[in-house]
């Protein structure tokens, strides 16, 4: 394991479920998730496990321990099906945390003070901008909801670790997909999914059909981060 790979204060509890990034890709995403399980050693356990096939770079647990399970430089086995900005094989373009939550409760202190200081040697490392930090539920929206309503991404931004819509931004209902896939959303995914995925994350609050501030986000995240900006994606 490369020292630049190694997180210093994790233990290193190697998982065989990985292998080499693909097509010469690099890490440009970090994924964030919820283990669903009820304790982090089971979460562990389960990463760990040939037969379950399923992997991630690390693990942390409500009171902050950290495991590392997968060199940042290999290929993890968290993302699965799905896409982001129109590419997928999001496991060969990716990092991925997982934490140690039922999904039913908020994420404690000691948790969210680790993952901060781990995100910043990642996003450090690999260059990965505000934008490229994203929930299981961005790239999988018609099967995933981690890491869920009760994680707090707004916290995340404030310190330059995750994207937050500004006031002020307006489109019509008719925008939506468009605005979607300009955010990054895959576009094999119905409406109503989108709509749930965008609201985990930035209006978990809302319920109901789609209005003037679920389009609101779209078009301010789209307009500051998404695929077209300048012309170019990002």
């Amino acid at each position: 394991m490369g020292d630049a790979a190694t997180q210093a204060d994790a233990t290193w509890h190697p998982s065989p479920n990985s292998g080499p990034r693909r097509d010469g890709l690099r890490p440009e995403l970090l994924l964030i998730h919820f283990t669903k399980m009820q304790s982090a050693e089971a979460a562990v356990a389960r990463l760990c496990d040939p037969a379950a096939e399923v992997s991630a770079h690390y693990v942390i647990a409500e009171d902050g321990r950290l495991w590392q399970l997968v060199d940042e430089a290999a290929r993890a086995w968290h993302a699965g099906r799905g896409s982001w900005r129109g590419a997928g094989d999001v496991n060969s373009r990716s990092i991925g945390i997982e934490l140690a939550n039922t999904g039913a409760h908020p994420f404690p202190e000691p948790q969210m003070c680790v993952l901060e200081r781990l995100m910043h040697g990642i996003m450090a490392r690999w260059h990965i901008p505000p934008e490229g930090v994203l929930g299981h539920s961005d790239i999988a929206p018609d099967r995933k909801d981690d890491p869920g309503a009760r994680f707090d991404w707004r916290r995340l931004a404030r310190q330059g670790f995750a994207v937050w819509p500004e006031a002020g931004a307006q489109a019509p209902t008719e925008a939506f997909r468009d605005l979607a896939a300009q955010v990054g959303y895959g576009m094999d995914f119905s409406d109503a999914d989108l709509l749930t995925a965008l609201r985990l994350r930035w209006r978990p609050w809302a319920r109901g059909p789609l209005v003037a501030a679920d389009m609101a986000v779209l078009a301010d995240i789209a307009a500051r981060f998404g695929v077209d900006r300048s012309g170019a994606d990002a």
